[in-house]
Order: structure tokens, then sequence, then C-alpha cells
């Protein structure tokens, strides 16, 4: 059935990624693939990371020294008439893979050069891309189930021409759990989740309609590119305890700004879900990476990403500085506004890569927050967090 949970064993899992890293320390990182992409067999391409981290907290004395914290491998197959993608991760919080989650599993048909259809477990067309900050944290619109979003449905992708381009997507339900010690909270993407409290509701999402548009501005015998767009996203909350049903409407703007090696990046939008609730009816329970937390159901939120990327900056480094900022603005009386700051580098050499991020959040329920951050607010001010990320590339 549709709303069966994934299972799946991390063990597998850790051992395939141990003999793809076996398996790439012979080769390129280039060179993890087989087949021609313009053949009607297709081409194979194996890739992924292995990471570990270290970090400091100022709310927090756990968390001083080194560990494995993830790995990904993904999948990609490309052919004249067929395409497909795989993203499986895996993460340690205390032992080796005992969070391990399917992000995307998909299959999908080109009807002709400038259409394409795709099916399965995705990412969701809602905003200006997969990502909207360059950091490896993300940002909070992560945590609110807003960005970086994938659920189990079908997409539709039409290029206009040269400049523009459109999605219309239609999804039946989220993206499921995995293994994990989080039960349904065990998933990549924030989704509703039932509450462990029995007085709030239990939400669940159906029936999810999202489109997109995005249009380069063309600027001629200019260094600078601008492309702009927006996105609006309706589905039906489903009110577990009441047999209601509600619904949510979200939309966004967004813009890019790209001129030699620096990119600014803008999102603004607004989120309004109707759960239908009696009791809480200005918050709902979201869950991602094993936690469970509320989100308010109405807010407006805003984006800001600056990188800037300079290939050989020193013989074969490449280095990418960048910066991001969001706000999530409630709109319940006495919900405090939420904020996220982010200031990092990427360093990469060959198929290695040192990423160093400084974050500081408010009212934010991975920065020193509690399960009330994203809705009412927390008591904790400004929470500061150092996070290093040393990373294996194949």
């Amino acid at each position: 059935m549709m709303s069966q949970r994934f299972l799946v064993k991390p063990f597998s899992f850790c051992a395939l990624v141990a003999s793809t890293l076996t398996m790439s320390a012979t080769v390129q990182a280039d060179t993890l693939s087989w087949g021609d992409a313009d053949t009607d067999l297709g081409k194979l391409t194996v890739s992924g990371w292995l990471r570990a981290n270290y970090q400091d907290k100022d709310y927090s004395d756990s968390d001083h020294k080194l560990k494995f914290n993830a790995a990904k491998l993904s999948l990609k197959y490309d052919a004249k008439s067929l395409f497909g993608d795989v993203e499986y991760r895996c993460y340690q919080n205390d032992t080796l893979c005992d969070f391990s989650t399917l992000v995307n599993a998909n299959l999908g048909y080109k009807l002709n050069d400038d259409s394409r259809i795709t099916m399965g477990l995705q990412d969701m067309p809602f905003g200006i891309g997969r990502f909207w900050s360059s950091s490896w944290y993300g940002s909070s619109m992560d945590n609110a189930g807003l960005e970086d979003v994938h659920n189990l449905g079908i997409n539709w992708q039409q290029q206009l021409g040269t400049n523009t381009k459109v999605n219309v997507a239609y999804f039946v339900r989220d993206g499921g759990s995995f293994a994990g010690t989080g039960d349904d909270a065990a998933r990549y993407a924030a989704n509703y989740v039932k509450p462990e409290d029995a007085s709030t509701d239990d939400i669940e999402e159906k029936n999810m309609w999202v489109a997109r548009i995005n249009q380069q501005i063309p600027l001629q015998d200019s260094p600078v590119k601008l492309n702009v767009g927006g996105s609006y996203w309706y589905s039906d909350l489903e009110n577990n305890r009441n047999g209601q049903t509600g619904h949510r409407n979200a939309w966004n703007v967004f813009g890019r700004l790209n001129y030699q090696n620096a990119n600014l990046t803008l999102t603004a939008g607004q989120n309004r879900a109707d759960t239908q609730a009696v009791e809480n009816p200005d918050y709902a329970t979201v869950g991602s990476f094993e936690s469970k937390y509320h989100v308010a159901n109405k807010a407006n939120y805003y984006v800001a990403n600056l990188d800037y990327q300079m290939t050989d900056f020193y013989k074969d480094y490449d280095l990418t500085p960048y910066v991001s900022y969001t706000v999530f603005d409630k709109e319940k009386s006495g919900f405090a506004t939420s904020t996220r700051n982010i200031l990092g580098a990427q360093l990469d050499v060959k198929q290695f890569s040192l990423a160093a991020e400084y974050i500081t959040g408010k009212n934010d329920v991975f920065i020193g927050g509690d399960a009330g951050s994203l809705a009412q607010g927390d008591a904790a001010g400004h929470s500061r967090l150092l996070n290093l990320l040393f990373m294996y590339n194949f």
C-alpha cells in the first residue's frame, strides 16, 4: 500500500559504500561510469562521498571530537529515452549507520529534447532549486519542510524556448520514513509526522500540486546573468485526530544573479497551513533526521545566499567562501521570529574537500533550540556552532 513504511538494512549500504571506496582507490572519480548516454542501453554513473566532522557548540559539551558523520551513494542513469536517479545516505549518531535513508529513487522518460517526465521519489520543484543555500548545514527552511523536500510523485518539466523552464508536478504523499531509532521521524526530508503528545493533532499531507517557472533574463553584451522565477504549492492536510481536511498554500519568488565567479541567490515566500486543528491550530508536528518538533502553520520566510568560486586558488586547490541568512517570521502574535546565519568556506583538492562553517541561530531547533523553536520560540537566545567537515569524494 502507498502508506506502508519503507524498511532498509543499514549494513548492506555500508558494505556497498566500502566496496565502492575500494574500487575508487584505483581509478579517478570521473571514471566511475559505464556505457554511453547516446545509446538505448545508456550510461550508469556512480558517485558519492564519505564524511567526518568536528563540532564545537556553545550550548553543549558533548561533541568535541572528530568522528564519522555520514556517507552518500548516488547512482545516475542516462540513455536516449530513459533516465533515473537513486540517492541513499547513512548517518552516524551513536553507531555506524544507525540512521539510514533513501533520498531519491526515480525513473524518467524523455518525451523530446525539451520535455521530460519523472516518476518516483524525488525532490519537489519548489523554490529556485533543491538547495537554497551553499551551506552543508542548510538553511532553517530545510527543517521547516519547505526546502529540499523529497516526496513520491510525478514531475513534468518543459523547456519553452531558450530562456524559460516550467515544472508541473503532483505528489501523492510524503517520502516515508526509513531505518533508525526516530520512529516516523527517521527521514531525510522534513514532513508532517505523528506527534509524541497525544493532545497534538496528527497531520498527514497528501495530493500535493506544485508548479514552478524559471526565467532567464537575457542581458546582451553583459557579463551579468540573471534568473528569476516563482513557485506555488497546494496540498491536502488530513487531520487524523478529528477526520477533517485542511490545506496548505505556499509560494515563493526567487532570483539568482551571477557575475563572473560570484553568485547571489534571494528567496522570499509565504507558507499558510490550515490543519483543521482545534486545540493547536497555530502549529503542527514535523520530523526529520530522527527529531520531532513544532513548526508554525503561518509564516513568511526569506533566504539570502552569496558565494564566490575561486578555481585554482592555490595550485590545484579550489576555494569557495559563502554566507547565508535565513528568516522565518511567524504570523501568530507572540511567536518569536527564527533566524539562522552561516559564514563558511569550502576547500577542494582532487577527491578531498574541507568545509568550515560558523553558524549562529536564534529560535532554531537544530542550533541550541528545542521542539518549540520554529513555533513559539525558545529561551536560549543566540546559539553558536562551529561545524568542520572532512570529505572524500568518489
